[in-house]
């Protein structure tokens, strides 16, 4: 090999050095994301309470349909809930840091072979489910919605549907896949 057919190694190069670990660091500009979707459950957390204590002082006053939209609402709230764990701790574990939760008794099943492909099939399954929510809610108030928006959350629901089932075809064929 001549000298101008060498590969430089990018270790050896101070500019790549600092241009590498810098990238690299920079992983953590992700973390106050994370810190603020933390947040943003706690927002979830205060608005399911919300809802729970008007379904138990207004029971009285409620009929079945109400009670049912409200508990919808509440189911509604943990699926976004859980969407959200799973974005914090898969998301960080995944791009920023690891968490070191290994053996750790309350440690969620999934952790332990999450990857990007894995993070998005849990993601479009858990928009499925609250879009699910919300379809379910327009169809049991189906009296006084507009068919044309009937229409268009169904077409979207199905787009979420056929978007999981390509992630899922996606990851099924990828070579990183432990089935393969």
């Amino acid at each position: 090999m001549t000298s101008e057919t060498k590969a430089v190694d990018p270790q050896s190069n101070p500019l790549a050095k600092v241009i590498g670990s810098t990238i690299f660091v920079s992983r953590w500009l992700q973390a106050p994301l994370y810190l603020g979707l933390i947040v943003a459950q706690g927002v979830y957390v205060a608005l399911f309470w919300k809802d729970l204590v008007h379904l138990i002082q207004d029971f009285n006053h409620l009929g079945e349909e109400d009670i049912m939209l409200i508990v919808l609402g509440l189911v509604d709230v943990v699926m976004i809930a859980n969407l959200l764990i799973m974005v914090i701790i898969g998301g960080y574990e995944t791009f920023v840091s690891r968490i070191n939760m290994r053996g750790h008794p309350d440690e969620p099943e999934w952790l332990s072979h999450v990857n990007p492909n894995v993070l998005k099939v849990k993601l479009a399954m858990s928009i499925i489910g609250i879009s699910s929510i919300h379809l379910l809610k327009t169809f049991i108030e189906a009296s006084h919605i507009d068919p044309e928006v009937m229409k268009w959350q169904t077409i979207i629901h199905m787009a979420f549907i056929a978007s999981a089932i390509g992630l899922a075809w996606i990851d099924k064929l990828s070579p990183n896949n432990p089935e393969h």
